[in-house]
């Protein structure tokens, strides 16, 4: 055991996330030259991702003989709704409350333990996984008379949480040229509905039972873009007319007379999306933002926010830590209201990570965003034509403290989300470019592929880049979920080929946790294996090997492993000659 009696500490908190644009000199200790499916936490320090899983089983059915992307996922009545080419459909999804094994036999008189069979019919079949259920019965959170492996699938095992799901039942067929999807979801009479448009067809309004009604007024059939402001339903984003907004009769989203509060106003640029924030409706244009105020068509009144930028795509657009966020030319933007009536800033959020904005703003054909509101987070997802999902990036930002905090995620690739919070429960879905919708925030692998967890922090010179440091001990502090299979590696002189390379460390967990000052990571391959785990935030004690004159610390973990965070680091170390 080395002597510690004169070694130099250096701590530091893990906070400001993913930093791009800096020498990593320049850079502050807790920031991070890489950080892959972590997530800036809100308690402090830096999260591995949860994963997401299928949120029903089966593929959205093709509606061509050409593959097709999910253009539209949303909850809405107790299900959710998918659009995928031209066609509208439905399905009920739960998840299971207990494992079920596949020697568990159900032959007509099994149960299966579900969150809330709210949705589904009172008798039917279900899918998990790739095995079919019947059922003939439902209690408000079990379904029984169950029998299993039907249709000629196959018994299996089934985990907590995993999707309990039925088939998927065509709810609209008479579009054609659908592009993307939008919706909103609302009620003018004391009665639950969305409205649905694809940029091609008439609006189509869905009650409470999905029952379809199509919007019969042809000023807006077409339209990309729907909201509710007011009392009244808006429409924009119609191909003949970009410039203009067509609104409705207050409680009336088919009724279009001017003596009864309809109207038209156009504004100097083709608007892209729109959003409701703080009692107005904000314009987004492809140059230009302005404000709507007002109640009625006697007192709607529009006002320029900015002539100078405008918004890239209207699925940016979120409400987020009490500002308006969306996609600028250069990067995400806030739109944020000042102590002043009517004066607004906007101010770009993204310098710290704008080289991958610059990478993916002109190339993706699909952004797709959500917001995570118990995280503070708002994800972001780039897509192109032909790239692979492994390879597909995308953005978490979150607001910590004062300032908004950066990663990375790689590996989803969304071609329609949705985000609805549900008697307190979050509910983040995406569907994918083959069919399948997903629940994100599931699991710990990205439905089956494992996750790329990625952590390096600075190259620490200690204020001296000319003295060479002896490592003695890394001293992590992180909190492990579960069990988690992850390596730490100690890097010198910017991962120079002519420094010290030691074996990586690995950070192997069990149910056992560690105790205080005890346990010691062991060295890959090394036949003595130690444990750390359990639900406190345990200090862990490594003693290391090497030295250079910088050091870095990275972070990676195995690709299937619990989500874990990782909080803060002490290093200590001797000071050796000067160069």
């Amino acid at each position: 055991m080395p002597d510690l009696s004169q070694t130099s500490p250096a701590a530091f908190p893990l906070q400001g996330g993913l930093v791009l644009n800096k020498s990593t000199f320049a850079m502050q200790p807790g920031e991070a030259q890489e950080l892959i499916n972590f997530e800036p936490d809100i308690e402090g320090g830096y999260r591995r991702i949860n994963g997401f899983r299928k949120y029903v089983n089966q593929q959205v059915p093709q509606t061509s003989s050409s593959g097709e992307r999910i253009l539209m996922v949303a909850n809405f009545a107790d299900k959710v709704i998918a659009a995928r080419g031209e066609k509208i459909f439905s399905s009920a999804s739960t998840e299971l409350t207990n494992k079920v094994t596949s020697g568990t036999g159900m032959t007509g008189s099994g149960t299966l333990n579900v969150d809330s069979t709210t949705g589904f019919s009172s008798s039917g079949t279900l899918q998990i996984n790739d095995e079919l259920f019947t059922y003939t019965g439902v209690t408000a959170s079990a379904f029984t008379g169950v029998t299993r492996a039907t249709s000629s699938t196959t018994a299996a095992d089934h985990a907590v949480d995993d999707a309990v799901s039925e088939s998927w039942t065509e709810r609209d067929t008479g579009r054609t040229n659908a592009d993307k999807y939008s919706f909103e979801r609302y009620n003018f009479d004391g009665n639950e509905k969305i409205i649905v448009v694809d940029g091609a067809n008439a609006p189509t309004i869905f009650n409470s039972s999905l029952s379809a009604t199509d919007v019969s007024e042809s000023s807006v059939e077409g339209s990309s873009i729907v909201v509710v402001f007011k009392n009244h339903m808006f429409y924009a984003g119609k191909s003949s007319t970009p410039q203009t907004l067509v609104f409705s009769e207050p409680f009336d989203e088919d009724g279009f007379q001017s003596a009864d509060g309809a109207g038209t106003i156009k504004v100097d640029d083709n608007i892209v999306g729109l959003k409701v924030f703080r009692d107005s409706l904000f314009i987004f244009c492809e140059n230009r933002i302005f404000k709507m105020t007002g109640s009625t068509l006697s007192d709607f009144a529009i006002q320029p926010v900015t002539r100078d930028i405008g918004c890239v795509n209207k699925d940016t657009i979120q409400e987020f830590a009490g500002d308006l966020l969306f996609l600028g030319p250069d990067g995400l933007r806030t739109v944020a209201a000042t102590a002043r009536i009517g004066d607004t800033a906007l101010g770009a959020i993204t310098q710290n990570v704008q080289s991958i904005f610059d990478a993916n703003i002109k190339d993706s054909t699909v952004f797709e965003s959500v917001v995570i509101p118990d995280k503070t987070q708002y994800r972001i997802f780039f897509s192109k034509v032909g790239q692979g999902e492994k390879i597909t990036q995308g953005i978490i930002c979150v607001r910590r403290a004062d300032k908004f905090e950066f990663s990375e995620i790689r590996g989803v690739k969304p071609s329609a989300t949705d985000t609805l919070v549900v008697d307190g429960d979050v509910r983040v879905l995406h569907g994918d470019f083959s069919g399948f919708v997903h629940r994100q925030e599931r699991g710990n692998t990205f439905d089956g592929t494992s996750i790329l967890g990625r952590y390096r922090s600075p190259d620490l010179s200690f204020g001296d880049t000319g003295v060479r440091k002896h490592m003695q001990r890394v001293i992590l502090n992180y909190k492990p979920e579960s069990a988690i299979d992850a390596d730490l590696l100690v890097l010198y002189d910017n991962e120079s080929t002519d420094s010290a390379r030691p074996a990586p460390y690995a950070l192997d967990t069990s149910d056992v946790a560690a105790l205080f000052g005890s346990a010691t990571f062991s060295t890959s391959g090394s036949a003595v294996q130690f444990v750390f785990g359990g639900p406190s935030q345990p200090l862990v004690r490594q003693s290391v090997e090497g030295s250079g004159f910088s050091v870095a610390l990275r972070i990676k973990d195995g690709g299937e492993t619990a989500p874990y965070s990782l909080k803060g680091f002490q290093l200590e170390y001797l000071v050796g000659a000067r160069r």
